[in-house]
């Protein structure tokens, strides 16, 4: 797609607390989806918004996430954070394929039968928070820690390697210009490692994630190891990101409206939606993420998608979208359970959404449980938050009790 000179030009580098980003707002409330121009990429590209063509976009197949891979698409970061052979840039058949092996170790079941091992993470990390006392950075001591370690544990990583593991998530998601070559070292580093570690739990399985996946089967079908090594990379990057920033954010949503945390205590069984409707809420990463290219003429929205055009959404804007959420800016606790897309949507939904839920209702609730007089220990203006990647949450949250 040429560049377009009406194009809006948007660095989506807003970083105020859990404010919405004003330029995501102001495009929002455009008449048809507007054309954008991102810091990186040759290309502009189409911004879709609202949910409900949010949703066509991730399941029409004209729309490719494959069609990508070639080209050198718009995105926020230097690096592309996304592997050529990564399910997320599979299209139909092969990404339904992929999803089916692998979300086998990924149902309610698997996830209830993990939640024993959350606790027992979660636990030790309050208990080493309480021994010190406070004040206490709850990021080092939790948000940070435990899904780190809750993903290493499952997929089996050695304990000795997992702050290595973090450190390789942190400059894939990096989004200044100058971090392009660490970047692309970083991921070459993980391809490499997981697919060591497949090949070793080939030999020998063990109680882990990606053991689980490399026993799936569908009739003969299975997952080669190039697959595993990157459903695990995957995991490895997901697992850590989304929870990381979510467990802060709720946290400091809970803090800064203790009114929802006097609701939560009073309400444990309310837990898992009241969650629900903050990610929701939440804007947990900073305006776009993978982008699709049109394979053929599309019409969405009243806009003419031509053959090779690119094409993003907003998860963000479309979980605000006031035609499915009534009062979108607001934190309903009484609002009816409907999905939102913080974790995707169609296709490239995470496959890993139960696993995902049971580390943040264990966290969350235990926290609340255990520090019932938890609070902010800085005014909320002096919460430092993270400006240098593509994430939404504080670096650091002083709390005491």
């Amino acid at each position: 797609m040429p560049s377009d000179k009406n194009a809006v030009t948007c660095p989506f580098d807003f970083s105020d607390a859990l404010e919405f980003d004003p330029v995501l707002a102001e495009l929002m409330q455009q008449d048809s989806p507007a054309r954008i121009k991102l810091p990186y990429g040759d290309a502009d590209a189409w911004l879709i918004t609202g949910f409900d063509a949010v949703k066509r976009v991730t399941t029409d197949q004209r729309l490719s996430r494959a069609g990508i891979i070639e080209h050198d698409y718009p995105r926020l970061t230097p690096e592309p954070i996304v592997s050529p052979e990564s399910i997320n840039v599979m299209d139909p058949p092969h990404s339904s394929r992929v999803r089916q092996l692998a979300s086998q170790a990924f149902t309610q079941q698997q996830a209830d039968g993990m939640r024993h091992r959350i606790v027992r993470l979660t636990d030790h990390l309050l208990d080493e928070m309480e021994k010190q006392g406070p004040p206490a950075d709850l990021v080092e001591h939790l948000s940070n820690t435990l899904p780190q370690q809750t993903v290493m544990d499952l997929l089996g990583v050695p304990r000795e390697d997992w702050p290595r593991m973090q450190e390789y998530v942190r400059r894939l998601l990096i989004v200044g210009a100058g971090s392009k070559a660490a970047a692309a070292k970083a991921k070459a580093d993980l391809t490499a490692y997981f697919a060591e570690l497949v090949e070793e739990r080939r030999h020998t399985p063990g109680p882990d994630l990606i053991s689980l996946m490399a026993e799936a089967r569908d009739g003969d079908d299975c997952l080669n190891d190039r697959e595993l090594a990157v459903m695990a990379l995957t995991l490895a990057l997901s697992g850590q990101d989304t929870a990381t920033c979510q467990i802060s954010n709720i946290v400091y949503l809970l803090l800064t409206r203790p009114e929802l945390a006097d609701y939560l205590r009073s309400r444990t069984d309310d837990l898992t939606d009241v969650l629900s409707e903050m990610l929701r809420y939440i804007p947990f990463r900073k305006g776009v993420g993978i982008p699709r290219v049109a394979l053929e003429d599309v019409e969405l929205d009243g806009a003419d998608i031509r053959a090779g055009d690119f094409v993003h959404v907003s998860y963000l804007a479309a979980n605000r979208d006031p035609e499915h959420y009534p009062n979108p800016n607001v934190i309903d606790v009484d609002r009816p359970n409907r999905p939102h897309m913080t974790f995707g949507w169609g296709g490239h939904r995470c496959i890993a959404v139960p696993l995902a839920m049971a580390e943040l209702e264990v966290a969350i609730g235990r926290l609340l449980e255990r520090f019932p007089e938890l609070q902010l220990a800085v005014p909320p203006e002096k919460v430092l938050w993270d400006t240098e990647t593509i994430r939404r949450f504080p670096l650091r949250l002083p709390v005491t009790w």
